[in-house]
């Protein structure tokens, strides 16, 4: 688990990890912001007023530009933050961490070209299921032609670097999807211009690109708008894998989403989803599934996730899919 996701740990580790491992290259406003407040002895007591699962960086963060923060050096952050704390820990304690980042599918579509169709895709940790769309979406793989839709280019056009020296399984052509659901604890409505305004805010400052292509995504799942049910991911997995068809591969899929989970939590997930027909292709920080070696043989950065399929470590991933390194054979 990520220390700055672990609620058992201080509020200053948390944002000291998440400075220098979460935002290092990656945000240098976040990366100014969570040092900061690691060594801020004023703002740290204003977010230990929140429940620890509320104290995260993202979660803080996000809320505050929710709220319209100024991007700036940490002191200019760190007044607005001091004023306006009343109305950033009412939006923290009502929102959630539900970044839903559509280039994620650059992750999975390699993944996914080498399933025998067709495909039910089910997601747990939804969002407002953008990732549930990979066949919508267009592809440019470095080395590789654009792929895209049957349709002909898609307004969302996913970058991703492939790094390493083991080339990628690049699909020729696009999975055939012929069911979509999600599960969420508070499923997002792209119909609803509050949820997406939260979704834009959870997209990192710098990051103008990825709030541009949210926007668009969020265009297509509204027009096919996605099956998503409310609740716990463990309390309702098996009945709705159960209603994917009968004739087509279920493959259940996640993203930087177990890490809320604790680990008793998690093991049970790990057990459910075993016991499904198809596959799992999880991609989630290292160390977050015990059971799934961890391929440290390969070239990767440290905040890159363990994108695995059936227990198996087949890549490292950029956790907002600008990225690659595929993994020889264990």
């Amino acid at each position: 688990m990520s220390t700055s996701t672990d609620a058992s740990a201080p509020t200053a580790e948390r944002y000291r990890a998440f400075a220098e491992v979460e935002a290092h290259g990656m945000s240098a406003t976040y990366e100014a912001w969570a040092a900061g407040v690691a060594a801020d002895a004023t703002a740290l007591a204003l977010i230990d007023e929140l429940p620890p699962q509320k104290r995260q960086p993202n979660l803080v963060f996000s809320a505050a530009r929710l709220l319209g923060a100024p991007i700036g050096d940490y002191p200019v952050f760190a007044a607005w933050l001091a004023e306006h704390w009343s109305e950033v820990r009412g939006v923290a304690l009502n929102h959630a961490t539900q970044t839903n980042e559509a280039a994620r599918c650059a992750l999975h579509l390699p993944v996914l070209g080498g399933i025998e169709g067709p495909i039910a895709l089910l997601e747990v940790g939804a969002s407002a299921g953008l990732c549930l769309y990979p066949d919508q979406y267009s592809y440019h793989y470095s080395g590789h032609p654009r792929l895209d839709p049957a349709a002909g280019q898609s307004t969302v056009v996913l970058d991703c670097s492939l790094r390493g020296d083991v080339p990628a399984p690049v699909p020729s052509a696009m999975p055939e999807v012929v069911w979509r659901a999600g599960i969420d604890l508070n499923p997002l409505d792209v119909r609803k211009p509050a949820d997406v305004a939260w979704l834009d805010a959870l997209v990192w400052p710098e990051h103008d690109d990825r709030r541009a292509r949210l926007r668009a995504a969020a265009e297509i799942a509204a027009n096919m708008p996605p099956r998503l049910v409310s609740g716990d991911l463990n309390e309702q997995l098996a009945a709705l894998a159960a209603s994917a068809p009968s004739d087509a591969t279920l493959v259940v899929f996640h993203t930087a989403v177990l890490m809320y989970l604790d680990e008793a939590a998690r093991d049970v997930f790990v057990q459910q989803v075993g016991a499904l027909p198809g596959h799992w292709l999880s991609v989630e920080g290292r160390g977050v599934l015990g059971g799934i070696r961890v391929r440290d043989d390969v070239p990767n950065e440290s905040s890159d996730l363990v994108l695995a399929l059936d227990g198996v470590q087949r890549a490292w991933a950029h956790p907002h899919g600008r990225a690659l390194t595929w993994a020889p054979n264990p």
